[in-house]
């Protein structure tokens, strides 16, 4: 099981440096489609999915309209740097969510108003926070920016379960994730901090003009990193409240998209927003 979680684990992150790497059309495409996946998985998870009779295997309208929107959502980010404008991105979130209150309206009692939330969460938490990752990536000096998503994600997860092996000893969430030890989070953040230094030493300095690029991409990636485990910690709460281990089976080894990227997901817009406040 562990070999063919390490091989899965090592083609994602191929894939996403690849992705990454390469952006434009390429990286707004998979993320699209990962966001199609991602919303899915959270939907059957919610209970927005089907009906309770169908095992929530067909498609109910409000899964339908987030799917058009997510597609609507990355034509809108796609046209964020053609048109030097966030009117079409705003427009797609917008526009579903109204349409989402349309079905809920026009279509009552069949919907309950904890499947119409449900929706409206599963749309914003995946699609919309991932597209961030792109419009980074496509943003100022984003091919070298770009990567403290991963650094503050990924390598806070190696980071934290290094230190967690090497000095764990109090619990942090024993509730929630009884693993997590205060000294691997504490190693995750300071983990990605020194990545992130030695990043912007590296690979940032003399290629992007930024003055003190060094700490403030330390800072940065500390705070994605803080993020990251934030991330993980939701994701893994819902997971507890819905009573489910994983929210797929998709990647072998890892469960769903949502599983594998749950961290991601909430460090791209924070790292976005740092990147045009600190950079």
């Amino acid at each position: 099981m562990f070999g063919v979680r390490l091989l899965s684990g090592i083609v994602i992150l191929a894939i996403s440096i690849l992705g990454m790497a390469v952006g434009g059309e390429v990286l707004c495409i998979g993320l699209c489609i990962i966001s199609l996946i991602g919303f899915r998985e959270m939907t059957k998870v919610l209970g927005v999915s089907g009906n309770d009779t169908e095992g929530g295997k067909k498609f109910s309208a409000p899964e339908i309209i987030g799917f058009v929107g997510i597609v609507a959502l990355y034509a809108g980010v796609y046209a964020v740097y053609l048109t030097d404008s966030f009117v079409y991105m705003l427009g797609a979130v917008v526009f579903t969510i109204l349409a989402l209150m349309f079905a809920y309206v026009f279509a009552f009692p069949k919907f309950n108003a904890e499947k119409i939330i449900g929706a409206v969460f599963a749309f914003v938490y995946a699609p919309l926070m991932l597209s961030f990752v792109y419009l980074t990536r496509e943003g100022n000096a984003g091919i070298y920016v770009v990567w403290l998503i991963l650094i503050s994600s990924w390598g806070c997860d190696t980071m934290a379960y290094v230190a967690g092996k090497l000095f764990g000893k109090h619990k942090a969430f024993p509730e929630l994730s009884p693993k997590k030890t205060i000294e691997g989070c504490v190693g995750g953040v300071l983990g990605s901090a020194l990545i992130g230094a030695i990043y912007a030493s590296l690979v940032i300095n003399g290629r992007v003009d930024i003055t003190g690029s060094v700490w403030k991409i330390a800072v940065l990636t500390a705070a994605g990193a803080l993020m990251s485990m934030v991330g993980d910690l939701a994701a893994s709460a819902i997971k507890r409240n819905r009573d489910i281990k994983d929210y797929g089976k998709l990647i072998p080894g890892h469960g769903g998209i949502m599983d594998r990227f749950d961290s991601t997901i909430v460090v791209a817009p924070l790292v976005f927003f740092l990147t045009v406040v600190l950079l």
